[in-house]
């Protein structure tokens, strides 16, 4: 099937680590039992309401759990390990389900000047790069006209929504993320360029590199490149010739640029003939339109946890989501994720999927669902796998 799974381990409101973590092993199982083609685990830091805090070991987990879905990362941080680190510990899960795991590499935690791709990326926290300070424009100097910049505004490309890009500045230098980022990696380290970062990965996995990455050498680990816009991400998993992961559900504004600049990067591989991409999205699919609309309901008030820097909340119950009172700076938050989240029943999430797929042009989606309650969630996936497959 050309349906995937990206999971958070969601801590849910009143819930704990322990339940989430139980409820990634049940849902894997089922979305086996559903015929989900794979399942990644995101990593995401300093969140109260996600436990996927160390993708490795949970992949390691679902494997253990099932016994023929592909398991992976979507994405490890690359930013925030060494290379050897990372193969070594995907090799050591290979070693035991071969064949069978995905390493999803993202470039997230990485100092650099250049523009950052967006910030949330994969279900991750948003990253806090070393950006290059921009020069006060005309309206900050004294008797000059204040300066008006257009917003640029949503478009419909083929059926498919593509929202304005959301401003992360307001959090590029937020102290709690700033301090959080240094926790992150070793005090004084850098991290070296993402490119030579993959490069290495790729030699240690075929045994080019001059130390031996054990376990790790000669793996059969399928890897990636996620990534949320046009950008180095997208421009290395091209050039190398590796499959690439874009990120819808949570930069909807740049997928397409994403997508066209991967494709336009693309060069044949040992890995790959021709271009293979996943677009990932968020959904939340009822045997009604209205019990689906009413399970998505706290989704709104879980994206502005993050977006305003306080880190992903336990995922609320509808009840609790009601009973917050929305501003219209609130709403502007979270409106390009809440007007792109697929909602209904079975049959209009479908076909919305498949004006997603069409128009990106993806050889498969990747479908992340957050529900408070977790037969609610389960549900979802099994919901959608029946229709997607009647079609």
């Amino acid at each position: 099937m050309t349906l995937s799974i990206l999971d958070l381990a969601p801590i849910v409101s009143g819930g704990t680590a322990h339940g989430a973590l139980s409820n990634t092993l049940d849902l894997a199982r089922r979305a086996e039992e559903f015929g989900y083609h794979r399942y990644w685990l995101a990593e995401h830091h300093f969140a109260p309401g996600v436990a996927s805090s160390a993708p490795a070991v949970l992949v390691a987990l679902v494997a253990a759990a099932t016994s023929t879905i592909r398991v992976g990362s979507g994405a490890v941080q690359l930013g925030h390990q060494t290379p050897l680190s990372v193969v070594e510990q995907f090799g050591l899960i290979d070693a035991l389900y071969p064949g069978r795991v995905d390493l999803g590499i993202g470039r997230s935690g990485q100092r650099r000047s250049e523009p950052a791709e967006p910030a949330e990326r994969a279900g991750l926290e948003p990253k806090v790069a070393e950006r290059a300070g921009s020069e006060p424009g005309a309206a900050g100097r004294a008797g000059s006209e204040p300066e008006v910049v257009e917003r640029p505004r949503a478009r419909t490309v083929g059926g498919l929504l593509i929202p304005p890009p959301f401003d992360w500045s307001h959090l590029a230098k937020h102290p709690q993320l700033v301090y959080q980022a240094s926790l992150l990696q070793q005090p004084g380290a850098r991290t070296p360029d993402f490119a030579g970062q993959i490069d290495d990965v790729l030699a240690f996995l075929n045994g080019t590199h001059e130390a031996r990455a054990v376990p790790g050498e000669g793996a059969d680990v399928q890897v990636w490149i996620l990534g949320s816009s046009g950008g180095q991400s997208a421009q290395v998993a091209g050039e190398r010739g590796l499959p690439f992961a874009a990120n819808y559900h949570v930069s909807p504004s740049s997928v397409l640029e994403a997508v066209e600049a991967y494709r336009e990067a693309f060069k044949p591989s040992d890995a790959l003939a021709e271009p293979y991409v996943i677009v990932s999205a968020d959904a939340v699919v009822a045997e009604d339109e209205a019990k689906a609309r009413e399970l998505a309901g706290p989704y709104g008030l879980w994206v502005r946890s993050i977006r305003t820097g306080a880190g992903a909340m336990p995922y609320p119950t509808p009840a609790e989501a009601g009973a917050h009172v929305w501003t219209a700076a609130d709403r502007e938050l979270v409106k390009d994720r809440v007007d792109t989240q697929f909602v209904g029943a079975p049959e209009q999430v479908a076909e919305r999927l498949r004006v997603l797929r069409r128009v990106t042009g993806a050889d498969e989606l990747l479908v992340t669902t957050i529900t408070h309650d977790h037969v609610d969630r389960v549900r979802s996936y099994e919901l959608l796998a029946e229709a997607w497959n009647r079609q």
